[in-house]
């Protein structure tokens, strides 16, 4: 029992210093964008920053305002949920719930492998396929904007949504469904009533780190998104706050540096709401 217990006690210190060493990354990162982006919003000031719709940072009198990239973020990434998020839990519904057993797994491989693709190769797929294909649809004379960006993320999104929510309702207890059976209600009313209900923490989760990898997309958006400052239009080229940095920190200098930093501050900031949202929305879901 001794050596059992010293057993123990050896693996519970070495779990700690591992989640020791994940707190003082976020530490280290969170210090790091902090002190390099918060003198660019000084000296540019902080409404104009934020709120200034103009950029133009390479120009003989620089702007900087970053509204067109927070918009345009927001605008792409809603968009992109609006369509992965209903697509993605009926079919992990299906999966879970209702595909026979061949099919299921022939599905499940086929979302591993969208999981596994990278971005470049999205990104490749949109400039190929999408961007031409929209630029015909509507009659553009480019097909490279916002609503090419947003299918693109919608299609990148939709493996974590469906692989999270599909493990959510495998976790839903058993007894629910019987429950419900016993009382009268069909197979797909206990599925959409008690079930998916009952698996709403997890789902809630899935759509959660669907919004994360919408929101911190860089490469496939800057491929299909036309990579300019414009403001945000459903068919105008845009540019996000994570094409922003990536498309001019090879030659920046000086404030101009400073402020694609303060972007990537800004773009932190997101994402720690968005872990806010999460832990609020999933401790409401969770089943007492």
């Amino acid at each position: 029992m001794k050596k059992q217990k010293s057993v123990e006690n050896i693996f519970k210190t070495i779990f700690l210093i591992f989640g020791m060493f994940s707190i003082a990354f976020v530490i280290f990162i969170s210090i790091f964008l902090i002190i390099s982006g918060v003198p660019a919003i000084t000296k540019i000031g902080f409404f104009k920053f934020m709120f200034g719709t103009k950029w133009a940072s390479t120009a003989a009198k620089p702007s900087f305002g970053i509204l067109p990239f927070i918009l345009t973020s927001v605008y792409g990434t809603c968009g992109a949920l609006l369509v992965s998020v209903p697509v993605g839990i009926f079919c992990a519904v299906y999966l879970a719930k209702m595909a026979p057993g061949p099919v299921a797994a022939a599905v499940r491989e086929a979302v591993d492998l969208l999981a596994a693709i990278p971005s470049v190769v999205y990104g490749l797929f949109g400039m190929i396929i999408i961007v031409p294909s929209v630029r015909k649809l509507f009659n553009l004379p480019d097909g490279a904007n916002l609503f090419s960006a947003t299918v693109v993320l919608a299609i990148m999104v939709l493996p974590s949504i469906i692989s999270e929510s599909e493990t959510a309702l495998r976790a839903v207890p058993k007894e629910y469904e019987e429950g419900s059976l016993a009382l009268g209600a069909t197979y797909t009313e206990t599925v959409f009533k008690v079930s998916l209900p009952a698996a709403r923490s997890g789902v809630l989760t899935s759509v959660i780190l669907g919004t994360g990898r919408a929101i911190g997309e860089a490469m496939a958006v800057m491929m299909v998104a036309g990579n300019v400052a414009n403001m945000p239009g459903i068919f105008k080229s845009v540019r996000f706050l994570t094409t922003a940095v990536a498309s001019e920190m090879s030659y920046s200098s000086g404030l101009q540096r400073q402020a694609l930093f303060s972007i990537a501050l800004v773009l932190f900031f997101f994402i720690i709401m968005i872990n806010v949202v999460l832990r609020k929305l999933t401790s409401k879901g969770e089943v007492k």
